[in-house]
């Protein structure tokens, strides 16, 4: 593409060079520069990509976005903006030609329940015969096209890029999380979105936003993001305390709950292991549900994609073939099946709020005690550590506190912070195994007939971040190896 098309709509001033020149991509990160392409300098919190500029002039980069002055070589165009991050997700719209027009965009946006509730639609969708992209927590993935892509969200030129490949493979749909850091730091600013879903907010990355205010409004962006256009819709959780703030943020809109009046509403809810049944009831009309996935949460997360899919004209019969049909999402109460008499759940949930519903759940479903494994990701909301750590004591028999991923901290400090919250409880019974690996063989050695060990924090995670590694860490497998040696061995180790 031609720079000067590419700059379209973009807030600049040519500093060097000129902008008679073919541009072959848009990139922010230094290491994956081709030649030819415009480097974006993002002043980020951990770095700043100023300091990457002969990096990428070196791997082939013939024009540079910055916000500030600098020296460059004889021939690099230098484009200067007040605020770089600000022009990316414009430049990346340029760049694949405004992809997310073309298709019909669901995001989903919520402190839980995002990749379940995205999954479930995904699946709806798809016995409805429509073909989907899915971009998430999880992976972005069309057709057998998967890439992981590190954020929930990630930035504006991925996003792009893969609408974009969904285009070509001839998505009609594309479901999506869209983080709180997506919105506040711009990446989906040039999304055309056609539909917003809200599941829940609760405390969770006030490292970034500093408090609950912030992280709402961050949140409540996606709703007024949807062009007021016909076909175009809100979903809403009305037993959420902040459905009303995010009713009044939403145009068009339609809401979901069990406990308040909706317009699809939940009712003779049974919820065991072996999964959850219940009633939807909408438009004086109704249907049974009965999938396998387990808890209360699970059910909210599958009235927000009914809730969707009816306002979309898709009919209750294969709303309720396609939910039937979900045997579980990765690293979502997933649990490590084997032959024990126990049973071993691994999971996500690394919120106060996500904890409690998987600890509230599992404390229902047990036929005897409850025994969890966590811990607190480093460099992450400090605040919500001891709330965790009183969550666990309430609901457990019994907690082992260890590390998730510690990132730049010392996992001691971190279950330090923790453990405040543990000792709330009265008669909290808990151990400090610092090492997750032990702390799960731990939990599976003193596991017995009945007993359910929740494992939490890293769910579908397959490694652990330590300083600046990332080490092969996957709960589910650490906890299959103790489990089959406990078989093997008669429950001794």
């Amino acid at each position: 593409m031609e720079l000067k098309q590419l700059l379209k709509n973009v807030d600049f001033r040519l500093v060097a060079g000129d902008l008679d020149r073919d541009i072959t991509g848009v990139f922010y990160d230094s290491r994956q520069v081709i030649p030819g392409a415009l480097f974006i300098c993002i002043s980020g919190f951990k770095t700043d990509g100023h300091l990457y500029i002969n990096q990428a002039i070196d791997k082939g980069a013939i024009a540079v976005m910055v916000e500030k002055e600098v020296s460059l070589p004889e021939g690099i165009a230098c484009l200067l903006a007040k605020n770089t991050r600000m022009e990316l997700p414009i430049l990346a719209a340029n760049f694949y030609a405004e992809p997310s027009k073309d298709l019909r965009l669901i995001g989903v946006t919520g402190t839980n329940g995002k990749t379940t509730t995205t999954h479930l639609i995904k699946a709806i969708l798809e016995e409805n015969h429509k073909k989907v992209g899915i971009m998430g927590t999880l992976y972005a993935r069309i057709d057998d096209t998967k890439k992981e892509l590190g954020h929930t969200t990630p930035e504006a030129p991925e996003i792009e890029e893969f609408i974009s490949l969904s285009r070509k493979k001839s998505a009609e749909y594309i479901v999506m999380e869209v983080s709180s850091h997506a919105l506040a730091l711009n990446r989906v600013d040039k999304i055309h979105f056609n539909v917003a879903i809200f599941t829940n907010l609760t405390q969770d990355h006030l490292d970034l936003h500093e408090n609950m205010e912030n992280y709402k409004e961050a949140k409540a962006r996606l709703f007024s993001m949807l062009p007021d256009e016909t076909g175009n819709f809100s979903i809403i959780n009305v037993d959420d305390p902040y459905a009303k703030y995010f009713i009044n943020a939403a145009g068009n809109h339609y809401t979901y709950g069990i406990k308040q009046q909706a317009d699809v509403q939940a009712s003779d809810l049974n919820i065991s292991l072996k999964g959850s049944q219940f009633r939807v009831n909408y438009n004086n009309d109704s249907f049974n549900i009965s999938m396998e996935l387990i808890g209360l949460f699970s059910v909210y997360n599958a009235l927000a994609a009914i809730a969707f899919a009816l306002e979309e004209g898709i009919s209750p019969e294969v709303i309720k073939s396609a939910l039937e049909k979900v045997e579980g999402v990765p690293g979502r109460f997933e649990e490590v099946k084997g032959e024990h008499d126990f049973t071993v759940i691994v999971d996500y949930a690394h919120t106060p709020d996500g904890l409690e519903n998987i600890l509230r759940t599992g404390r229902q479903i047990t036929e005897n005690r409850l025994i969890t494994v966590f811990g607190c990701g480093g460099d992450r909301d400090r605040t919500k550590r001891p709330l965790m750590g009183e969550m666990a004591a309430q609901y457990s028999d019994f907690s082992i506190v260890t590390s998730d991923n510690p990132r730049s901290e010392e996992p001691e400090r971190i279950i330090a912070d923790i453990i405040p919250g543990m000792d709330k409880i009265e008669n909290s019974r808990y151990a400090i195994i610092v090492d997750r690996r032990e702390a799960i063989r731990h939990a599976i050695y003193l596991a017995k007939k009945g007993d359910l060990v929740i494992i939490a924090g890293k769910g579908h995670e397959t490694y652990q971040l330590v300083k600046d590694k990332v080490l092969h860490f996957d709960d589910r497998e650490v906890a299959r190896e103790f489990l089959k040696g406990k078989i093997n061995d008669a429950g001794r180790y």
